[in-house]
This record gives C-alpha cells, sequence and structure tokens, in this order.
C-alpha cells in the first residue's frame, strides 16, 4: 500500500521547494521529506509542511522538515496563497504565516508579475552577529557568525569560489553541526567583489548537506552583516547561482534590528505524490533508533 502526499513545488530563485498540503503526524515528517527530495522523487532541496494557524493574524502556518526558517519557503507558500486569489497581474496581496524557527507571525507582500509572483518577506532579526575566528585543519579562518534561536549562519568572505574553499565548506559544516539544538547550518561563500554569494545549507536532522541555488535566510544574513559593518541600512541585490535576490536590511541599532529580502517564485507542479507504507514504518524506526542513539550519548 501506498500513502499519498498532497504537494506543491515552487521556484524560488531555483531553491526548488516542495509544499506537502496534507496532513502527516509529526514524526513522519523526516521520511517524507527526505523521499521527497530524492532525485529519484520529486526532487527539490527542501520540504515544508502546511497546517493551521496558530496566531489570530496568520492565514497559516509552515513547518520546515529540519524545524529551521527558511524564508524562501516562507515565500513559495505565500505565492501559492496568491494563486488561489487569482490575482490580475500587477495585483497585490498582504498577509502573514506562523512558521518553524520564527517567534512572531511572518508578514509576506505578494504581487502577481505575469506567471511568476514577486515576494517580500519580513525576516526574523539576528540573535547577535560578531566576528569569529575558526581552527579547521591548522588553519585559521576568519569569519561572520550570524545567530538565531536554532540555527546559525557562517559568512566567510573568499576572493574564489574555487572547489578547495567548497570542500572546506561542506567540512566545516557538518563539524557546526554537531553543536546542541543546531536545526541548520548555513555556510555563506561571499565575493564582495562582484557581490555573489554562494551558499551551503546543513541540516542536521535530515543529514541535508546542499549547495543551494538560492538561498533567503543566508541572504538575510548577509544583508545584517553588511548593515552592522557599515553601521548604516543597506538595499543590495545579491546575486546567486539561481538568480537575484534583494536584501532590505538595517541592522546599525542592535536594539532595533529590520531585514526583509525580495524575490521572484513560480509554481511549476502540483500534485500527489506517493511513499510506499513499508518504507515509511522502516524510515520512522530508523529515526526512533537515532533519536534513542543521540539520547545515550
Amino acid at each position: 500500500m501506498r500513502q499519498e502526499i498532497e504537494f506543491v513545488k515552487c521556484d524560488p530563485t531555483q531553491n526548488m521547494t516542495v509544499l506537502v498540503s496534507s496532513e502527516h503526524p509529526s514524526e513522519s515528517r523526516s521520511f517524507i521529506a527526505a523521499r521527497l527530495m530524492s532525485y529519484d522523487h520529486v526532487h527539490a532541496e527542501q520540504v515544508g509542511f502546511i497546517g493551521a494557524a496558530h496566531s489570530p493574524q496568520a492565514v497559516a502556518s509552515l513547518h520546515m522538515a529540519g524545524g529551521e526558517f527558511c524564508g524562501n519557503a516562507c515565500m513559495a507558500l505565500a505565492a501559492w496563497f496568491a494563486s488561489g486569489q487569482e490575482l490580475s497581474p500587477g495585483g497585490a496581496l498582504e498577509l502573514s504565516f506562523d512558521s518553524s524557527g520564527a517567534a512572531q507571525a511572518v508578514a509576506c507582500r505578494v504581487r502577481r508579475s505575469d506567471n511568476r509572483y514577486i515576494c517580500r518577506v519580513a525576516m526574523p532579526p539576528p540573535r547577535t552577529i560578531e566576528r569569529r575566528t575558526f581552527t579547521y585543519e591548522e588553519e585559521q579562518l576568519e569569519a561572520v557568525l550570524v545567530s538565531y534561536e536554532q540555527s546559525f549562519h557562517l559568512i566567510l568572505e573568499v576572493e574564489l569560489l574555487d572547489e578547495a574553499v567548497r570542500r572546506k565548506a561542506m567540512a566545516l559544516a557538518r563539524l557546526l553541526g554537531m553543536a546542541p539544538g543546531s536545526k541548520l547550518v548555513g555556510m555563506m561563500l561571499y565575493r564582495r567583489q562582484t557581490n555573489e554569494l554562494e551558499p551551503l545549507i546543513y541540516v542536521p536532522a535530515l543529514d541535508s548537506l546542499i549547495w543551494e541555488r538560492g538561498c533567503g535566510s543566508g541572504t538575510a544574513s548577509l544583508g545584517a552583516y553588511l548593515s552592522w559593518s557599515r553601521g548604516q541600512a543597506i538595499v543590495a541585490p545579491i546575486k546567486q547561482p539561481g538568480g537575484v535576490i534583494h536584501v532590505y536590511a538595517d541592522c546599525s541599532n542592535g536594539d532595533a534590528m529590520s531585514i526583509a529580502i525580495e524575490g521572484s517564485v513560480g509554481i511549476v507542479a502540483q500534485g500527489r505524490a506517493f511513499i510506499e507504507l513499508e518504507s515509511l514504518e522502516q524510515g520512522q524506526a530508523q529515526l526512533c533508533m537515532a533519536a534513542g542513539e543521540e539520547r545515550q550519548r
């Protein structure tokens, strides 16, 4: 027998995102996400689960498979809601969602542009921004650590985006992902000369390590760093492998940080996917065993 999964697949700056609209037990989400993301299935970089709103101002909730916050997934959900409103080109809609990894409802503004949607999302501000030195294989790495409640991004300014730098970033992401309570580790390789960002995202709960084509939360962290380091508000187009995400950040005053990102979202598929129940049960058993081993450690 098979488990049916109702989904919509979205393209926010080529950060392919699957949103699951059918209801599933929370303990099965990680395995469902892993199957949907795989090459031999729907294939995506991340998966979020849509549910009922928790706060009065929100229209729905979004829970990412790893429990993290994701700006691109919020934009994808806003675009999907807007598509159901049958907006005419140029029409706009404002709405809010509850989201994993965010203490308050996330405000979104959506505008239809032909067959795509331009979405602006107010991002949760970081808890801290600080310069740090990391030691990796006897090498000193100067970086900026942008920390959130249960996740963090490490911004590394680089001259070249070559394979040696990428391998180093992947190893460091897995190492930092071992820290207790880390639901997401982002390695943001940034070239100041060209305003280019190459984002690597590691979600320990899924053991998912992906070079994303576009990263909304990473763009927000980079904007926070640029504003903080310059001591003024900034507006910047951040070039990424999948396109451009704009960031609007004012982190010059640590007590009143303000960050928003804006990008283009397309809806590329909608339908039903299937997962064999036997595989689902085996996956849940493996996750339970892994959780037990983690508690013993």
